[in-house]
């Protein structure tokens, strides 16, 4: 079980990583601004069913590979770190002409869910954070790292849930500034680059 110094600082980079928005975070948004909070919600909660299949694979997956390469993780680490920074430079570069309209198709609460299984089972932003980033925050010393990966990634979940929920209420509640702000998206391109940016710089001063 990871101490408390080290969950307090798994939280803030867990929560950093969440309040940008990403695939799941798009989907979610324009989900709620199509159908309401409810469908938002639904949306939610299939994203963070998609959430378990990344934690059972840290689970599994990270222990074998510490186990077996130092070197091996470290080049995993670096592919991560390269990601966030293709991520922030994206952000940073993007005109807010480049943004797409929200769809306003109805989907049924069944397709809401596994969409949203689906989004996030693929959604790249996530399996960076599962491979190059949690794994920071595992102590070999304090014993089996599968078990701390689990505590880790049930914990990203609950604050997943909790910033994602968020965005649907948020995004229901103000749905037609969501859809014609330009200015607004260009400010959270903005604010989201930097955030990508510094987690990557973050996680390169980390030892593996």
């Amino acid at each position: 079980m990871p101490d408390i110094s080290t969950l307090v600082v798994f939280c803030a980079a867990t929560l950093a990583l969440l309040v940008v928005p990403g695939p799941a975070v798009l989907y979610i948004v324009t989900r709620s601004v199509s159908q309401g909070s409810s469908a938002g919600l639904i949306s939610v909660l299939g994203v963070h069913v998609g959430s378990v299949v990344h934690v059972a694979a840290a689970a599994l997956g990270i222990s074998a590979l510490l186990a077996a390469s130092a070197t091996a993780f470290t080049i995993v680490k670096y592919v991560g770190v390269a990601y966030l920074l293709w991520l922030g430079v994206r952000k940073l570069m993007r005109r807010s002409e480049d943004e797409q309209t929200v769809e306003l198709r109805v989907h049924s609460k069944r397709r809401l869910f596994w969409e949203g299984v689906l989004v996030n089972v693929l959604n790249p932003k996530t399996a960076v954070f599962f491979v190059a980033f949690l794994p920071q925050f595992a102590d070999p010393g304090a014993g089996p790292i599968g078990p701390q990966i689990l505590v880790l990634g049930l914990l990203w979940i609950a604050l997943g849930m909790l910033s994602d929920g968020t965005y649907a209420m948020l995004a229901s509640a103000l749905a037609g500034r969501v859809r014609g702000s330009a200015r607004a998206r260009r400010r959270l391109d903005v604010g989201s680059g930097v955030v990508y940016l510094g987690l990557a710089a973050w996680l390169t001063t980390e030892k593996a």
